[in-house]
């Protein structure tokens, strides 16, 4: 009787810390959120009604550069440095909240190809650290205080709390899951997104207007596309990781001439295709891949007008790029093979999201808060083909890899590490 009630004691305060802490990090994180969303919605609506600042991209580089480089901030890992804070002991400098808030609204600006929730993560991150020291948690809680923050941006920047949870405590380990940490980030995250859309942020949804049934024919297409996705996550990561190689075997620790050629590289390729329609977020090319209508090659320039601006590190995120690169590719994929465009794009989305990320769990969630419900045995196909056949690359290098896709295996490395050994092979 004694044990009963001491550990319900225990998880009394447990439920207590927790929520007073949810509460801030969801205050913080809606308000930030809602402010860096209407930030970069404003900045793309300036850029798409003046064109020319396209050609401002080398001096909003410059800027980016250097203002980090006053923080000492120019060599940061990204959204890694959030992983490494919650699985290692590496610490989140409280300068990059808003160096990522106003490098991803400059980014965005002047149209790089460049997304906003990885800088969500970031930010969050950064904020449940400071909260995390200002409530004096120990090391270990620190740890869920960035899980709660990163839950809590993404939500607000993003619209889908739940996934938003699910995410941060699925990202940081393959094949573990932080239970300790759910209802912080579930908390968090609704807190924040309650604040962020009564404060009138835009999330963009993507709803179906038709599902097939599912039968035979429509599960084996939908097989297809999940193995196809798969290979195109692959390639995906390959050329972010190929092209930031190139420019640190060329520009070393320069990152003046680093992101002045990438700016350069970026203009020449957006008047070589002649559209604006890979800059930025590219949300219009998802919304043509539902209407069918998107050109065949779409996938691979939004993959390598990406690749551009995030190895010559102007500053956003992957997981809005990923998604058009998705979704372009299913669209592409059904008009093909003849199969329903509409859902091979929805399917798609989900299928290299599953690929890049390794979050089966949290994909499948994004794709029911994000589209349509009525297609979630499909979404779980092809997230499951996806995830499976995806091996073990990503887009986070220091995402750990804790146990086998394919085996009941304890196997502990992590992204980076596995993209080596398959290099030596191939080599």
């Amino acid at each position: 009787m004694e044990s009963f009630i001491e550990d319900n004691l225990n998880n009394l305060k447990y439920f207590v810390k927790w929520g007073i802490f949810s509460l801030a990090a969801g205050i913080f994180g809606g308000l930030t959120g809602a402010c860096f969303s209407l930030a970069v919605v404003k900045a793309t609506e300036i850029r798409t009604m003046n064109p020319w600042l396209l050609f401002l991209m080398p001096a909003a580089g410059v800027f980016i550069v250097f203002i980090h480089g006053v923080f000492n901030q120019r060599g940061n890992k990204g959204t890694n440095l959030v992983l490494e804070a919650v699985s290692g002991d590496s610490s989140i400098a409280k300068p990059l909240i808003p160096l990522m808030f106003v490098s991803t609204v400059l980014s965005h600006l002047v149209g790089a190809s460049v997304g906003r929730e990885g800088a969500a993560l970031q930010m969050g991150g950064g904020i449940g650290s400071l909260l995390g020291g200002l409530f004096s948690l120990d090391e270990k809680d620190k740890k869920v205080a960035v899980m709660a923050g990163t839950s809590a941006l993404f939500a607000a920047v993003f619209g889908t709390p739940i996934a938003a949870a699910v995410f941060a405590i699925e990202v940081v380990s393959v094949g573990i899951m932080y239970f300790s940490a759910l209802v912080p980030c579930i908390f968090s995250a609704f807190i924040a997104y309650g604040i962020s859309a009564s404060l009138g942020t835009d999330f963009e949804m993507f709803m179906l207007n038709t599902v097939p049934e599912l039968s035979p024919r429509s599960v084996i297409m939908v097989v297809l596309l999940g193995i196809g996705c798969a290979f195109t996550s692959v390639l995906f990561c390959t050329v972010m990781k190929k092209t930031n190689q190139i420019y640190d075997k060329v520009f070393k620790s320069n990152y003046y001439l680093r992101i002045l050629a990438a700016s350069v590289i970026f203009i020449a390729l957006t008047l070589i295709t002649g559209t604006d329609i890979y800059e930025g977020t590219s949300i219009g090319l998802i919304e043509q891949s539902f209407k069918g209508t998107v050109p065949y090659e779409a996938f691979i320039l939004k993959m390598i007008f990406t690749a551009v601006a995030l190895g010559g590190k102007f500053k956003g995120g992957e997981i809005v790029p990923t998604f058009c690169i998705g979704a372009t590719f299913g669209c592409t994929f059904g008009r093909i093979l003849g199969f329903s465009p509409e859902l091979c794009a929805a399917c798609g989305m989900a299928g290299l999201f599953a690929g890049v990320t390794n979050c089966p769990v949290s994909t499948l969630i994004i794709s029911l808060e994000m589209m349509s419900t009525a297609a979630m045995p499909f979404y779980s196909i092809v997230i499951a083909v996806a995830f499976a056949f995806s091996g073990y690359t990503g887009l986070y290098g220091s995402q750990k890899i804790m146990y086998s896709k394919t085996k009941t295996e304890f196997i502990n490395t992590t992204v980076a590490d596995s993209f080596t050994q398959k290099e030596g092979k191939d080599n």
